[in-house]
């Protein structure tokens, strides 16, 4: 059976009728512009109506995909077609300018509709093109500003609210459009749509507040995130008096953050390691550490609390590095066994307070030696580029 093509009239109308290097723009009239601008939001239930019968017409899962992404691909086209006219001269007249802006307003109902119920079977490294991009995020600002006020009173930490918050208001003020793909932007969109919802509905865990249980569903694997999870439980495990209480806690925390559910499709950070595999590894890290330090006296735990100001060491030797890279170099000495101490703790703990970095004189152990468990590409390369200069100067010797 041959398949008509919905987006038929809209392409003529936009590749066509209003290319303004063709004959036809001049032709029209105010009130055919007007009649054009009335059929287009009529067209727009026609070809959504159309392409619901195509999907539904088709049974294997490949075909539905193709299909999909190809009217996707054609909508973008169309609304980069708008964007560029909006530049020539002839749409700074009035009427032109109006129907343009009824167009993408079509254009930009026929993408939402296709990305809500499709997504599925979108290509999310597609870029995004630029028209779409400017309305989306001038929705999310708006959505934004509704929602701050609302989501720092509920989770009453500004600290950790300005870490989400933040990462939305730098996307939607950026002034980059040329290599934003879909994924990031639907990524966004949804994060915000569940921040909307936030607090409506009860908890599933006692230990973790709502906010910790969306960012570990929507994977939001942020540096910045992750430093904070891990401090937040490490205060509370630290605040009790018995290894045994500390050993019992860390595995409860444990337990219930492995009940969390983390959405398979959308990440914040593809390039970087899934959130749950960054936390499950730190959780697997301290709780060995734990347990190894079991056999030592609990006296041991008031000379740490001793030891946890920093040293009064007047000549510190700077190291050009950032602390997230000093800490993976620091790991990979320990566990090749190039530094050979009882334990991984102890190996910071007597270096940490002689170093410095360029940004901070002053580094917790402690602080450092979390950084280690959950490295990110960009200083996993810097670190290996040191250890290559290393190299490269001693075959200069």
């Amino acid at each position: 059976m041959i398949q008509n093509y919905p987006l038929e009239w809209l392409d003529s109308l936009i590749s066509i009728t209003l290319n303004p290097s063709k004959m036809y723009l001049r032709d029209l009239g105010k009130e055919d512009i007007q009649n054009l601008s009335e059929k287009a939001v009529i067209e727009v239930v026609h070809i959504q109506s159309e392409l619901k019968n195509q999907v539904f017409a088709l049974h294997k899962e490949n075909q539905i995909r193709l299909l999909v992404q190809k009217y996707h691909s054609a909508l973008v086209i169309l609304l980069d077609t708008l964007d560029n006219y909006l530049k020539e001269p002839a749409f700074s007249m009035e009427e032109h300018g109006n129907i343009a802006g009824t167009l993408i307003s079509c254009l930009d109902e026929l993408l939402f509709f296709i990305e809500t119920r499709y997504l599925n079977y979108l290509t999310l490294e597609e870029r995004v093109p630029p028209t779409y991009l400017s309305v989306s995020r001038n929705e999310m600002k708006l959505k934004l500003n509704r929602l701050q006020k609302k989501l720092i009173a509920d989770v009453a930490d500004p600290s950790f609210t300005s870490i989400v918050l933040d990462n939305l208001y730098r996307f939607v003020h950026s002034k980059k459009t040329e290599s934003i793909t879909l994924r990031e932007l639907l990524y966004r969109k949804e994060l915000i749509q569940k921040l909307e919802q936030h607090g409506s509905e009860e908890k599933r865990t006692t230990l973790y507040n709502s906010l910790h249980e969306l960012l570990v569903y929507m994977n939001y694997n942020s540096r910045e995130y992750i430093y904070y999870f891990t401090k937040s439980i490490a205060e509370k495990i630290n605040a009790l008096e018995t290894k045994a209480e500390r050993i019992d806690s860390l595995h409860f925390h444990y337990k219930e953050f492995s009940q969390m559910q983390s959405h398979q499709s959308f990440v914040l950070y593809p390039e970087h390691e899934n959130l749950k595999s960054i936390l499950d590894n730190w959780f697997h890290q301290e709780i060995i550490y734990l347990e190894k330090t079991m056999h030592l006296p609990e006296n041991v735990r008031e000379i740490k609390k001793g030891n946890r100001q920093p040293l009064a060491v007047q000549e510190k030797i700077k190291v050009n590095l950032s602390a997230d890279q000093l800490a993976l170099i620091l790991r990979a000495c320990d566990e090749a066994q190039l530094m050979v101490s009882r334990s991984m703790s102890q190996v910071f703990k007597q270096i940490i307070p002689y170093v410095s970095t360029p940004l901070k004189d002053q580094l917790s152990y402690d602080a450092v030696r979390s950084k280690a468990y959950h490295a990110e590409d960009r200083d996993k390369e810097i670190a290996k580029k040191i250890l290559e200069k290393l190299i490269s100067k001693i075959d200069s010797y």
